[in-house]
C-alpha cells in the first residue's frame, strides 16, 4: 500500500472499508462520550443517538468533504430516493449548495415542507427558505418566514439569526436578554457600543461570552473605566484579561475582585510577569498562603516565592513546604532544591535530594528528566548497561512524559550495542505499542523493518490514504452536531457558541468540540492548539477523560487534520515528494495558517521567505509580481520546490533536507564536517541547534502520525502491536 510517488498519484480509499478503518483501527479502548446527541428515526419519533457507528451508516456525511460540483449528482440521487433514511439530509445539503451557487428556485423546491419531516433542523430550514426568497426578490415572503421562526421556535439559537436579519430594536433587546452568547448578539451589541460606548452592561456581556473574540481587549480597556463595577464584575474582567494573556491588566482587575485562591495567585503572578512590583507580588503570594493554605494555587505560589527569593538559599524553605504539603508538584520543588544545593557546592545534600525525588516522586516529570540525564551520561561513557538501567524506569513510571518513548527507543539501541538483539526488538515493539503517537514510534517501526520509510526512502513513498471524515462532536446539542456533520460551518458555529457558555473553564468534551469547530472555520492554529492542550489537564478526573478520548482515532485525526489537501497533493505530485511529508512540514511551520508571519518575515503555510520566493520564481518561470505568499496554492507551490531542492542537495536524505529547511544549508554543511551521519539517530541527538533538533523530530513525528492515522496498512499494524501489550525488557 506504500508505493513510489513517481509512478502513482495519491490514491484515496472510499467505500465499505472506510467505516471498518475509522471504527476499529488504532482504537484499543472503548469509546467515551459515545454520543451525546439525539436523532429522530424516520416515522417512529423515537430518539436515536448520533455515534461514530450511526454516522458511518450515512451516505450523506461522507460527501461533505467533496466540492459542490463533485457531490451534486450524488446528493440529487439520494434526495429523490424516498426509501433512503438520508433523504432529508440530502435535500437540505443539496438545497444549501444551490443557495451557495445562487440557484434559489432549485433550493426552494427541495426545502418547501422539509421542516416537518426534519424537525431537528426545522428553524434552519425556514431560514434557508427565507434566504432563497431574498435571492428571488421576494422580500415579503422572506420576512414572513423569519417571523415564523420567531413564532414557532423562539427558544432556539436560530431565532437570533432571524432577529438579526429583521433588525428591529425591540427584538434585538430580546436577543441580548435571552441569547447573550450568540455571535450575532455580539454584533448587535458592538453596533450599539459604537453609537454609545457608555453601556457597561453590554460590555460585560462581551467580557463574559466573547472572551476569545478579536477586539475584546479594547472592550475590556474601556470597561475598566466605568465607576460602578461590582467585585463580581472585576472578577469577570480579570478572567477575560488573563485568558487574553494581558497578565498585568488582569492583576489590577483581580485586586478589586473577591479574594479567592485563584484571584490572589493571578494577582501575584501578573505582577511577577510584569516585573515592576516584585515586593507586592511576594506579599500577595504570602497572603494566598495565609488565607488558603490547602489550595492547589498555594503550592504553585510557593514555587513562585522560591523564584523571587533574595538568594537561592532563601528559596529552600519555600521548596520544603511544597515537598511536605503538595505532593502533586513536589517533584518540581525537589529538582529545584537539588540544583540549588549543587550550586552551593553541598553535593552530599544534593545527592540525598535527588534520591528522595526518585524514591518518593519517581512518577514526576522531574524524576524522568533526572533519570534521562544520567542515562545519557552513561551512554556517552559507553556504559550501555548503566544507561539501560537508568532509562528503563522512565517508560513505566512516567508513561505520559515526552521522554518515555525516547527512553524506550534508546533502551533498544543500547541493547543492540550489548548484543542483545531480542531485547532490542522487544523494546522497539514496546515503544510502538505504548507510544504510537511519538517520533520514536516511527523510528522503532522503521528499525523493526516495517514499511514506514526511513531517512533515505521517505521522500519517494506514496501512501494510500483514507479521506478525513468529521467526527461526531463530544459536546453540544443534536442540532449542532447535525449542522456540523453536514458541513454547515456558519450555522454550526452560531449554534455551538450559543450553547458553549463555559468558556473560561471548559470540560474536556467542550474543549475538544471547540477545537473541532475552530478547525471547521479554518482557524487551524487555534483548533490544533485547543485539542493538543487537552493533554495538559491536571485534575485526575479530567486527565482520565483525556486519556479515554486519546484512545480514539477521532482525537488524533483532529489533532492532525488535513486542510488544503488538494493543493498539497497537487504540488507533491509535481515535485515527486511524499505528500504526508509536505503535510507534516506545513503542520509544524504554520499549523496550516496561510497569513501567519514569522519574526523573520516568512509567510504562511510552508513559511516561505519573500527573498526565497524571489530566488525561486525565475527558476520555475514565474513572474515575481504574480506571487502572493498568502495564497495557499502559491505558497505550497514555492515551498515544495524548496523542499525538493533541499532533498536534491543531500541525495534525497530527508533528515538532512528537513534540517536544512529549518537551519539553512550553511549550518548543515558545518555539522556534516564534525558529525557522522553513519548513525542517523545519533546525528539527530547531536544536532547543535535545539530548535533544529526538535524541528526534525517534530516534522518526522508529524509524518508518522499522518501515516498511522490515514493509511489503513500502517494503522492496522500499529493496532495489532497495541493489542499485544509487550513489556519493556529490564536489566
Amino acid at each position: 500500500m506504500l508505493k513510489h510517488l513517481k509512478k502513482n498519484p495519491v490514491p484515496i480509499i472510499a467505500g465499505a472499508g472506510l467505516f471498518a478503518f475509522l471504527a476499529g483501527a488504532m482504537v484499543s479502548a472503548p469509546e467515551i462520550g459515545k454520543s451525546l446527541g439525539q436523532w429522530l428515526k424516520p416515522g417512529d419519533g423515537k430518539p436515536e443517538q448520533i455515534s461514530e457507528a450511526t454516522k458511518a451508516q450515512s451516505s450523506v456525511y461522507p460527501l461533505v468533504s467533496e466540492s459542490l460540483p463533485e457531490r451534486a449528482a450524488k446528493l440529487a440521487a439520494i434526495a429523490q430516493d424516498s426509501r433512503s433514511p438520508d433523504q432529508k439530509r440530502a435535500r437540505y445539503l443539496l438545497a444549501s449548495d444551490y443557495i451557495e451557487r445562487t440557484q434559489a428556485k432549485k433550493a426552494l423546491a427541495l426545502l418547501t415542507g422539509l421542516e416537518k419531516d426534519y424537525p431537528i433542523l426545522a428553524p434552519y430550514i425556514l431560514l434557508k427558505q427565507a434566504q432563497a426568497e431574498d435571492m428571488l426578490g421576494e422580500e415579503g415572503k422572506a420576512s414572513d418566514l423569519r417571523q415564523k421562526v420567531l413564532k414557532q421556535y423562539p427558544q432556539t439559537a436560530a431565532a437570533v439569526k432571524a432577529i438579526y436579519l429583521i433588525a428591529q430594536p425591540k427584538l434585538q433587546d430580546t436577543a441580548i436578554a435571552k441569547f447573550p452568547s450568540h455571535p450575532l448578539t455580539w454584533e448587535i451589541i458592538r453596533k450599539r457600543l459604537q453609537e454609545n460606548p457608555e453601556q457597561p452592561q453590554l460590555q460585560l456581556i462581551l467580557a463574559k461570552y466573547a472572551t476569545d473574540q478579536p477586539g475584546i481587549v479594547g472592550v475590556l480597556d474601556s470597561l475598566v473605566k466605568q465607576p460602578n463595577l461590582t467585585p463580581a464584575d472585576w472578577e469577570l474582567i480579570g478572567a477575560a484579561y488573563w485568558l487574553n494573556s494581558e497578565f498585568g491588566k488582569a492583576a489590577k482587575a483581580y485586586t478589586k475582585a473577591p479574594p479567592t485562591a485563584e484571584s490572589l495567585y493571578r494577582i501575584g503572578r501578573g505582577l511577577q510577569i510584569e516585573g515592576k512590583e516584585k515586593e507586592k507580588a511576594i506579599a500577595t503570594y504570602k497572603q494566598l498562603l495565609q488565607q488558603f493554605p490547602e489550595a492547589r494555587e498555594t503550592g504553585t505560589a510557593l514555587l513562585r516565592l522560591a523564584e523571587l527569593a533574595k538568594t537561592r538559599k532563601d528559596a529552600i524553605p519555600y521548596l520544603d513546604q511544597v515537598v511536605n504539603k503538595f505532593p502533586d508538584i513536589a517533584g518540581q520543588a525537589l529538582a529545584e532544591k537539588a540544583k540549588i544545593l549543587q550550586g552551593l557546592k553541598d553535593n552530599q545534600s544534593a545527592a540525598k535530594t535527588w534520591q528522595l525525588l526518585l524514591s518518593k516522586h519517581g512518577n514526576s516529570e522531574e524524576a524522568a528528566e533526572y533519570r534521562w540525564k544520567i542515562a545519557q551520561e552513561k551512554a556517552k561513557a559507553k556504559d550501555y548497561l548503566g544507561a539501560w538501567q537508568w532509562a528503563e524506569p522512565i517508560t513505566t513510571n512516567n508513561p505520559n512524559s515526552i521522554l518515555a518513548p525516547r527512553a524506550g527507543f534508546w533502551v533498544g539501541r543500547w541493547a543492540t550495542n550489548l548484543g542483545k538483539q531480542q531485547e532490542a526488538k522487544t523494546a522497539y515493539e514496546y515503544v510502538l505499542s505504548q507510544f504510537p503517537q511519538s517520533y520514536y514510534a516511527w523510528r522503532s517501526a522503521s528499525t523493526l523493518g516495517l514499511n514506514v520509510g526511513n531517512f533515505n526512502t521517505l521522500r519517494q513513498m506514496n501512501p494510500e490514504l483514507v479521506p478525513f471524515q468529521r467526527p461526531v462532536p463530544t459536546a453540544g446539542s443534536e442540532t449542532f452536531k447535525e449542522l456540523y456533520l453536514l458541513g454547515q460551518n456558519r450555522d454550526a458555529w452560531l449554534q455551538w457558541e450559543t450553547e458553549f457558555q463555559n468558556k473560561t473553564k471548559p470540560t474536556v468534551a467542550e474543549q475538544f468540540t471547540e477545537g473541532l469547530m475552530r478547525l471547521a472555520n479554518g482557524e487551524n492554529l487555534i483548533g490544533i492548539d485547543k485539542i493538543s492542550k487537552l493533554e495538559d489537564r491536571e485534575i485526575p478526573a479530567e486527565q482520565a477523560e483525556y486519556q479515554a478520548l486519546s484512545k480514539q482515532i477521532i482525537y488524533w485525526q483532529a489533532r492532525y487534520p488535513f486542510p488544503y489537501f488538494q493543493e498539497i497533493v497537487k504540488w507533491s505530485n509535481e515535485r515527486k515528494l511524499n505528500p504526508l511529508l509536505v503535510t507534516a512540514l506545513i503542520r509544524q511551520e504554520s499549523r496550516f495558517e496561510s497569513k501567519i508571519k514569522s519574526v523573520a518575515g516568512a509567510t504562511g503555510l510552508m513559511q516561505v521567505m519573500p527573498d526565497t520566493a524571489k530566488w525561486i520564481a525565475p527558476q520555475i518561470k514565474l513572474n515575481t509580481k504574480d506571487i502572493n505568499l498568502e495564497n495557499p496554492n502559491n505558497n505550497i507551490m514555492l515551498g515544495t520546490w524548496y523542499l525538493d531542492h533541499t532533498h536534491e542537495q543531500y541525495n534525497n536524505n530527508t533528515l538532512l533536507a528537513i534540517a536544512s529547511y529549518n537551519a539553512g544549508p550553511g549550518n548543515v554543511s558545518k555539522w556534516l564536517q564534525t558529525l557522522s551521519t553513519k548513525d542517523p539517530d545519533e546525528f539527530v541527538e547531536e544536532i547543535p541547534f535545539d530548535e533544529t533538533r526538535n524541528y526534525v523530530r517534530q516534522v518526522l513525528g508529524n509524518y508518522w502520525n499522518y501515516l498511522r492515522l490515514y493509511n489503513p496498512e500502517i494503522s492496522s499494524i500499529v493496532s495489532k502491536y497495541s493489542a499485544e501489550h509487550p513489556k519493556l525488557p529490564t536489566q
